[in-house]
């Protein structure tokens, strides 16, 4: 993340009341649940590092006691719902100026309760220079941390477990930062830190590591002479004047030897040829702002090429970059960038992180946790939690931003199990789940978040109507209003704040800020209601198809399946005739739809498929409680059993919007099991799974993925997926390369998105795909 203050910039108070512009408990938030804390001090800036243990409320589900009735009630819901407690643990991060060392200290020193540290561990050069400090205030005993090892395990674990963390720099392009994928794995890479000096290290797994380089001409090269030069003591605004100067005042470049560019070489003329050469002949004074710039040029196109000489050396293509002289600044990243292109010929990557500047602190917090293991877990980043990466155009530095420089927050909360890719993917390394890139798309990026806007009130109302006994439940949802707005105000003008921008990040960040005020499932009574509807249905619906013919019966499940997938309450044009006409149901669904050929039409390659030998094992990625699952999802499931194909059905881990969850499916998977006998069977024999995908959001990542489903999936050698819905199959995966036949199929509820893609509001996508041999 960047930040604009250099020690002292931001503001001029010396408490920490007055330092900042968020409440202390929005940024050291949970501290009374600490349990372990680690810190990081480099020149200017401390790295705070802690875990604690979140309690927040979850809706659980669970089949009612019928032991003592003979039937049940006509009119009893399928299932109750049950509001819990539940704890899960979570890392913050917090970034801050040393100038501010103290009264943090202090603060968190009278809001530690309970916290079971009793040595801190440290890192950087302030872990000596700071060190009686933070034993005396906070009376612990401080336990120093090698800064390289801190270093590599920090940068392991972002890019482990933060989509979205690397990204390249391109100055003038559209958008400026281009975020890259999770690769499968991060290794071998070259890592480059530039502090005061610099070092060049080669990694090769999670602990082995090697230092092959490095140079005395680093950051504080660049602060000494620009200080020198300048008069100028501070970093950034020797940032500041570089931002604004024209080094071709002072460098020497190749037209000014050769009048032109240098052919036999392949120099272009704009080459420099020597930096701040024109000053030795030069009568005239230079600017300030012209040598900071030659001095910041020298300096990164220095690094640049030793940086691409050690990766040339060790057959490595990708360089990641950090360190104080980095800090997200436009003009350095640019110069680097520029250099590694430049000597590779295209060959190296230039690599850039959100979060450099919490690498030593998650590092020196992850040699004091080993005994938790935390790297046995996966981690994603709660976005209610977190400041995005902010622009640093020095236009904006400090006292224009929208929130203070001073502070920075980093927070990631614990998964309940290890995610891993779809071992279906055909390329791991070049999936992208996300189909438009709304960083990239100015007139989708407009569209949607405005489309995001004017839904809040309706997830406000909502949210306090999944809590009637609730007294403060208005409260809170006026809190999740505020934050979610003011969420995607920041995207509205900084799009890349939190990686690449897409409806699902949108979708994901909601579901953050719920979670953050206590609704954990808005949803849950409407989809106990909509699942009871939907079973009195199932018989009927199962009875009228098997009454048709063969070929018949494979286009009424498909239509089925279709029809189904309108039922989302996350559609507005949807949840407005659900919430006007309560009889909406089943059939006047499937007149809704499109007649075919619909808007992508490959039914006919599908039901030639269907004449041949059945599929092994099909892995079916369901959507929506209610109709979409009982009278969709599991007439289809059943008609693949009875060709002899096992199902695994993958659902939600967790609640978004009315997606049906693992919990509310074994539930459904019952009561259908006690009405057919097909679905029976298949469960009792182990021929139809249900399994979690280890996500809580309304649109598929098929990289993160629940273990278990990866480990089934390869078991039962799966040959034929289906991505149902807008989220998962439009939204996400529309691109998705598969090494096996996949089936992407969903109704396009969204009038803008329908136009957009050629067609209108209940348009059919119907996507069979079969791998090239």
């Amino acid at each position: 993340m960047a930040e604009c203050g250099g020690s002292g910039s931001g503001s001029s108070g010396d408490s920490l009341d007055k330092s900042i512009t968020l409440p202390p408990d929005e940024i050291f938030r949970n501290l009374e649940n600490a349990k372990r804390f680690a810190i990081d001090i480099g020149g200017s800036l401390t790295k705070l590092a802690y875990y604690s243990t979140v309690q927040h409320k979850v809706a659980r589900v669970r089949s009612f006691d019928h032991s003592d009735k003979d039937t049940e009630q006509d009119h009893e819901p399928p299932y109750e719902i049950s509001v819990q407690e539940e704890v899960t643990a979570r890392l913050h991060f917090v970034k801050f100026e040393n100038t501010y060392i103290e009264a943090c200290l202090d603060f968190i020193k009278d809001h530690l309760v309970n916290t079971e540290t009793k040595v801190i561990q440290a890192t950087g050069g302030g872990a000596y220079k700071f060190k009686d400090l933070i034993e005396e205030k906070l009376q612990l005993k401080v336990d120093k941390e090698d800064v390289m090892t801190c270093l590599i395990k920090g940068c392991n674990f972002v890019l482990k477990n933060i989509p979205h963390e690397a990204f390249v720099y391109q100055k003038g392009s559209n958008p400026e930062f281009r975020f890259q994928t999770n690769h499968p794995s991060v290794f071998p890479y070259l890592l480059v830190s530039i502090g005061s000096g610099v070092s060049i290290v080669k990694v090769e797994t999670e602990d082995r590591f090697e230092w092959i380089g490095g140079s005395s001409i680093g950051g504080g090269t660049f602060w000494g002479l620009g200080a020198l030069l300048t008069k100028t003591k501070k970093f950034d605004e020797l940032l500041h004047l570089a931002s604004r100067g024209q080094h071709t005042n002072v460098d020497m470049l190749v037209q000014d030897i050769y009048g032109g560019a240098h052919q036999t070489l392949g120099l272009s003329g704009n080459l420099i040829a020597s930096s701040f050469g024109k000053s030795a002949t030069a009568d005239t004074e230079f600017s300030k702002e012209d040598m900071a710039k030659s001095l910041l040029h020298m300096i990164s196109n220095d690094i640049g090429q030793l940086a691409c000489l050690y990766a040339r050396l060790h057959c490595l293509d990708r360089v990641y970059f950090g360190g104080f002289f980095i800090r997200g600044h436009p003009v350095t990243m640019r110069t680097i960038t520029y250099s590694i292109n430049f000597f590779s010929k295209g060959e190296v990557q230039a690599l850039f992180l959100r979060h450099e500047g919490y690498l030593g602190a998650i590092g020196a917090f992850l040699k004091g946790a080993e005994q938790d293991n935390p790297n046995q877990y996966s981690w994603e980043e709660n976005y209610a939690g977190s400041s995005g990466l902010m622009s640093s155009s020095p236009e904006l530095c400090p006292t224009q931003r929208p929130r203070s420089g001073t502070f920075d927050l980093l927070e990631m909360d614990r998964l309940e199990r290890p995610l891993v890719n779809l071992p279906l993917l055909l390329d791991p390394s070049s999936y992208v789940p996300d189909t438009v890139d709304l960083t990239d798309d100015a007139l989708a990026r407009k569209y949607w978040l405005t489309c995001f806007e004017e839904a809040l009130d309706g997830v406000v109302k909502r949210a306090v109507a999944s809590q009637p006994g609730s007294v403060d439940a208005a409260e809170r949802a006026e809190k999740f209003r505020q934050k979610y707005w003011n969420k995607l105000q920041t995207l509205r003008h900084q799009p890349f704040a939190y990686g690449t921008l897409t409806v699902r990040s949108l979708l994901d960040t909601r579901e953050h800020c719920l979670n953050e005020f206590n609704f954990p499932d808005p949803y849950s009574k409407v989809k106990q209601k909509d699942n009871g509807v939907a079973l009195k249905c199932f018989q009927r619906v199962i009875h009228s198809l098997d009454a048709l013919g063969w070929e018949e019966r494979q286009l009424a499940l498909v239509k089925g399946l279709l029809a189904g997938n309108v039922f989302d309450w996350g559609a507005k044009a949807v949840s407005d005739v659900l919430e006007s006409d309560p009889q909406f149901g089943f059939e006047e669904a499937k007149r809704k739809l499109q007649e075919r050929p619909w808007l992508v039409d490959s039914y006919s390659k599908w039901l030639q498929r269907l004449k041949g030998p059945p599929h092994k094992c099909a892995l079916i990625f369901a959507d929506n409680s209610g109709v979409d699952v009982i009278l969709g999802v599991f007439p289809f499931v059943r008609e693949l059993l009875s060709r002899g194909t096992e199902v695994i059905l993958a659902c939600n881990s967790g609640p978004a919007l009315n997606d049906v969850t693992y919990s509310e499916s074994l539930i459904v998977a019952e009561r259908i099991a006690a009405m057919d006998p097909v679905i029976r069977s298949a469960l009792r024999e182990g021929r139809l799974l249900l399994m979690q995908t280890g996500s809580s959001s309304p649109c598929l990542d098929l990289s993160r993925l629940d273990k278990g489903l990866a480990v089934l999936v390869r078991e039962r050698g799966a040959d034929l997926v289906v991505i149902e819905g807008m989220g998962r199959a439009v939204h996400t995966n529309y691109h998705a390369a598969l090494r096996c036949e996949s089936l992407k199929l969903a109704v396009i509820k969204n009038s803008w998105l329908a136009e957009r893609l050629g067609g209108r509001l209940f348009s059919v996508i119907f996507k069979y795909e079969v791998p090239a041999e």
